[in-house]
């Protein structure tokens, strides 16, 4: 059985897949943190952070992406490029999932 986390990457896969993105790596890991998906936009490299709050309780999907959170992103996402060994455009989405399943895909959700 599939965690919460693992069906709401799932979800956003396919919602950004429908949209003509193209998966490039999943769950990419390094020591500074995770990526959830870094997808291909027509040239474009897009690092995908995937957030999913069944409750508004505590706070929205896109409130869960706190500063220290985009930091490591970040840092990943330049050990990512460096490894490519050249220069290629790149940004940051969030899909956010709401409880009801709704999908919200954010374009250029910070910078860096």
């Amino acid at each position: 059985m599939k965690a919460d986390g693992e069906r709401a990457e799932d979800a956003a896969l396919a919602y950004l897949e429908r949209h003509g993105l193209k998966l490039r790596a999943r769950n990419y890991r390094s020591r500074f943190g995770e990526i959830d998906l870094v997808l291909d936009d027509r040239g474009t490299l897009v690092f995908v952070e995937v957030r999913k709050r069944s409750n508004p309780r505590f706070g929205s999907a896109a409130e869960s992406i706190t500063a220290t959170k985009r930091d490591r992103l970040i840092a990943t996402a330049r050990q990512y490029l460096g490894s490519l060994r050249r220069e290629v455009p790149c940004r940051f989405d969030a899909v956010l999932i709401d409880g009801a399943g709704s999908v919200e895909w954010v374009r250029d959700a910070f910078g860096a």
